[in-house]
């Protein structure tokens, strides 16, 4: 064998599933393989792509037997996209794997003590068109498949809309149907695309920072709202216009049109002006007795029917008597903390990006809540003691960080603050164990709840909670 050859490996048996939706197999010298779009139970030959101390990573050139828990992919474009990397197993499987995840991560990564017995993790109602949120990226040079590289034939419609290829910043890879949101949201995109190629309007080059079109948002409600935001590189009014009014035209049903102009080289918009063109520049949506705005650059829980669940069972958790005041970390745009303020005295939210705050002030205002208030803030910065002498010593703290989790200095306030209950609401629980495991000295784990918002990926999310163990810091 070449010095720098690598290995291809036999009849190997998957075993596991690990982190990030790949599978996991043992090489002949004891090392682990990774290995994607593969199923536990599968038997495989596996060429190694990549050879590291502790373990392989590979991809499967032949596949002699196959899981029994797998099934037959719903979308055309599995394997290539990469969005929904388990549509191949089974979807309860899917959740047995996802919940043996979190509890391994509790108890290996935080030696954590865990409830007995854990509550199974929560289904999805919906496996596919879940989504409330989707985002597309044009591409003037669109990804192309081996068999159209390869081809002697002239390729039409080079441009593309899409998903970017993993690993590939300016390839995208033009997406025909995609299962994750309902309809109209691919006749909606697929309109865009026609009418573009049909008017030559060009599609965005991001390596020669040339044409027009791209990011194209869509987002809809339960109560049947839509909202379409078209990110453009340059100020074409025209061109741009025209493109939303043929979805005007085309979709009379959408209820915001609206369009933002970046001339950055990323395509990050939060701190670009959003332009209405037509409707409303909000869509509204209908949680119980609760209505929220959502706005182009607000953050809601992309599947909202589970989300609804998740928050029904925070609040079972929290179980807030009318006497108690709560803290609400990470709050957003204030859902959570408008889902319990009926049940406390006082709710007080803290966010680091201001527009979330202020949609969460328009929503209590519209809500007629007036027992929350919502701070402006890096938690790091903002939640600290003289914070806590400020607004008062909290019975009840709710928080929902992103992946990265609590930074140590929130946690160490949220130990000096000493509250009865945590409820800890994490989408990843690797640092979630991370962050507990430095809590544990003060707090029991008494219950625990893994929710699966998304179907066919790797992520979870996982609900906590916390009872002091009344230990004085």
């Amino acid at each position: 064998m070449g010095r720098h050859k690598k290995p291809l490996f036999n009849n190997i048996e998957i075993i596991d599933l690990g982190a990030k939706a790949k599978a996991v197999g043992k090489a002949p010298d004891g090392k682990i393989i990774f290995v994607p779009y593969l199923a536990p139970g599968d038997i495989a030959d596996i060429q190694v792509t990549k050879k590291r101390k502790a373990y392989y990573e590979g991809k499967a050139v032949a596949v002699h037997k196959f899981s029994d828990i797998r099934t037959l992919p719903l979308c055309n474009h599995f394997g290539i996209c990469g969005g929904c990397k388990l549509q191949h197993i089974q979807y309860d499987a899917q959740l047995y794997y996802k919940q043996k995840e979190v509890e391994n991560n509790l108890i290996r990564l935080g030696k954590l003590q865990l409830p007995e017995p854990i509550d199974p993790i929560m289904p999805s109602p919906d496996i596919y068109n879940y989504r409330n949120k989707m985002e597309f990226s044009f591409s003037a040079r669109r990804w192309l498949t081996p068999v159209e590289i390869h081809s002697q034939k002239h390729i039409e419609n080079i441009e593309g809309i899409g998903f970017h290829i993993a690993g590939m910043w300016d390839k995208v890879l033009d997406i025909q149907q995609c299962h994750l949101q309902e309809d109209p949201s691919n006749q909606i995109r697929n309109a865009v695309k026609e009418y573009a190629i049909k008017h030559h309007i060009p599609f965005f080059d991001p390596r020669h920072k040339t044409g027009l079109l791209r990011t194209l948002m869509i987002r809809n409600t339960s109560i049947g709202e839509w909202m379409v935001v078209l990110q453009v590189y340059k100020n074409d009014r025209k061109a741009t216009e025209s493109i939303l009014e043929h979805l005007k035209q085309k979709f009379p049903g959408i209820t915001s049109l609206q369009y933002i102009v970046n001339e950055k080289d990323n395509d990050s918009y939060y701190d670009q002006d959003v332009i209405l063109y037509h409707g409303k520049d909000y869509i509204e949506e209908k949680w119980e007795n609760l209505t929220f705005r959502i706005s182009a650059k607000s953050f809601f829980q992309t599947n909202s029917k589970q989300a609804l669940r998740m928050y029904k069972k925070i609040r079972e958790f929290a179980a807030i008597q009318p006497h108690e005041t709560v803290y609400d970390l990470y709050t957003g745009i204030g859902s959570i903390a408008m889902f319990v303020a009926r049940h406390a005295r006082k709710v007080t939210g803290i966010e680091s990006v201001s527009d979330a705050v202020i949609d969460a002030r328009n929503n209590a205002k519209l809500n007629n809540i007036d027992n929350v208030e919502f701070i402006t803030g890096d938690m790091r910065n903002i939640f600290t003691k003289e914070f806590i002498e400020h607004y008062g010593k909290a019975d009840v703290v709710i928080t929902d960080p992103p992946r990265d989790g609590m930074h140590p200095k929130v946690v160490e306030n949220l130990l000096r603050l000493s509250p009865d209950r945590i409820v800890y609401v994490s989408c990843n629980s690797a640092t979630q164990a991370r962050d507990l495991a430095m809590m544990k000295n003060d707090y029991d784990i008494v219950k625990m709840q893994p929710v699966d918002m998304f179907p066919h990926t790797h992520h979870v999310e996982n609900i906590v909670l916390l009872k002091t163990k009344n230990i004085k810091i």
